[in-house]
């Protein structure tokens, strides 16, 4: 338990330190650095961007050529910077012209940290449910040969979506960063080079058997 709680020490303190608003920062940092996802002047796309902490990092990484565009149920407060745009809301009840703020262009990244409100019981169903609306959506926001990466908590249906991502993308995997917790079972998926015409609606042969997801996310 004591090495559990000095890595969870370790990337607190780090974020406090550079001025990051959550640990979570490292996260997409490493997954980015070995992905190489996001590039100078991409326009992103954030789903579930409180407490902005992966909104710091795309921020600097797209430069200020770059535009950058968070949804979440909660507030985000910070100084971001002209090319940041934020809004409240559930992106499943959020058309894709209000995310792409008017604009035409899609978008070329699409990132998620989101998780489902948790109950303790069937995390990893609602988990998966909601990386797969996510992909279910792309095709109104993502650019053909886009790149994307989500959180999901690991469980049965995983393999599920690893199946359908690589099927939607030319590559892709999973990623679990150092910042991740010991404990948790949460992993990120990521995609490159996007295949709108690749997705469809889900398979249903197992519809039925997942819980019905909680509303909205938590952090």
């Amino acid at each position: 338990m004591a090495q559990k709680r000095k890595l969870q020490d370790k990337y607190f303190r780090q974020a406090k330190r550079e001025g990051y608003l959550a640990r979570s920062a490292y996260k997409l940092l490493e997954i980015n650095k070995r992905r190489k996802l996001i590039k100078k002047g991409d326009r992103v796309l954030d789903l579930g961007c409180a407490p902005g902490s992966w909104l710091q990092v795309a921020e600097k990484i797209i430069g200020p050529e770059g535009t950058l565009v968070g949804i979440d149920l909660k507030p985000v407060s910070g100084g971001f910077g002209p090319n940041v745009h934020t809004m409240v809301g559930d992106f499943t009840k959020t058309t894709a012209a209000q995310l792409l703020g008017g604009e035409d262009e899609l978008f070329d990244v699409v990132i998620s940290d989101m998780a489902p409100s948790t109950t303790g019981h069937g995390d990893h169903f609602f988990s998966e449910r909601l990386c797969q609306d996510i992909i279910d959506v792309l095709p109104d926001l993502l650019k053909p040969r886009g790149t994307c990466t989500m959180k999901v908590l690991e469980g049965e249906t995983f393999p599920q979506l690893i199946r359908r991502m690589k099927n939607v993308f030319r590559i892709a995997g999973a990623i679990k960063p150092d910042a991740c917790r010991d404990v948790s079972r949460e992993t990120y998926v990521y995609g490159i080079g996007f295949r709108p015409s690749r997705v469809r609606v889900k398979d249903g042969s197992n519809e039925g058997a997942l819980p019905e997801p909680t509303p909205g996310w938590g952090d």
